[in-house]
């Protein structure tokens, strides 16, 4: 009868090692071997996996393949995307104003429209926006906001001695929230702080031209606009800027993107500025927020 031999542990069956050789076919004689355990070919392989995913991660994070991965996108392409979107509709609004002048002018040479109705047609039309004689109606409650204002300010010295370019100018609110920092020369604070949501359209607020677009260290991306009157206006802590120097701009028409840039931004908000003649006037004297 055979003898049973002891079966061996686990941990031992795992550390047997075993001799892989390799022979002369003419000569027997032995040319290579090596040895080889269960746990060393296991944790040969556990190496070479782990390699192959770094390998694999690395080159998936530091080549552009990782913008081909579904729910995956650079900060730099959502900007772009953003600002292609923004040009897209301007060029849009664009295309159909050129088509409406094309039409008129078409019907003009064609004598399809009366020279009589030319003038109301061209009132009609949409590129008369680009006026700035506004006629924006009155809610009951700014009615009541403007004599009240009209009331106090009768007797005062100082809205009497204004000058008379500064009249009849309307000036857009240029962020819809609400202000978390007065205006305070003293303190060296020449604007007001506008808080909102982030990432809402900043616009202008009266026409004018882009005298600066650009980043600055401590106040972000900063955009600054040259108005009649000698007005000049100032937007800081922007997320993103549509309009570059040189170009011109109408009151209500999107400039930036609100957001936290600069040195100097403690959050989200816009920082407005209102010049006038070389001096900062409180914007809160001009425009109802």
């Amino acid at each position: 009868m055979k003898k049973k031999l002891p079966k061996k542990s686990f941990w031992k069956q795992i550390r047997f090692k075993y001799k892989l050789s390799f022979y002369n076919e003419s000569t027997l004689g032995e040319v290579w071997s090596f040895r080889l355990s269960q746990l060393s070919v296991l944790a040969y392989l556990s190496i070479f996996a782990f390699i192959l995913i770094a390998l694999t991660s690395m080159f998936i994070i530091l080549t552009p393949v990782r913008n081909y991965l579904p729910g995956y996108l650079d900060v730099e392409i959502r900007k772009e995307i953003l600002q292609n979107m923004l040009r897209a509709d301007s060029l849009e609004e664009q295309i159909m104003a050129q088509k409406h002048y094309i039409d008129n002018v078409k019907n003009i040479f064609t004598g399809n429209v009366q020279i009589d109705s030319l003038d109301k047609q061209i009132a009609d039309d949409s590129i008369s926006y680009l006026t700035s004689d506004y006629d924006i109606p009155r809610s009951e409650r700014e009615s009541e906001y403007v004599n009240r204002f009209e009331q106090e300010e009768k007797f005062n010295l100082t809205a009497l001695n204004r000058d008379s370019e500064e009249t009849g100018i309307f000036f857009y609110k240029p962020l819809n929230g609400m202000i978390s920092s007065a205006f305070d020369p003293d303190k060296g604070h020449y604007g007001v702080d506008i808080t909102s949501q982030p990432k809402e359209n900043v616009v202008a607020v009266h026409d004018g031209t882009v005298i600066h677009s650009g980043f600055d260290p401590r106040y972000g991306n900063m955009i600054i606009l040259q108005h009649s009157n000698d007005f000049t206006s100032v937007y800081k802590h922007n997320d993103l800027l549509l309009k570059v120097a040189g170009e011109r701009v109408i009151a209500g028409q999107a400039i930036a993107v609100s957001g936290n840039t600069g040195e100097m931004s403690t959050g989200p908000h816009l920082h407005f500025e209102l010049w006038h003649r070389g001096s900062p006037v409180n914007p809160e004297d001009y425009i109802v927020f």
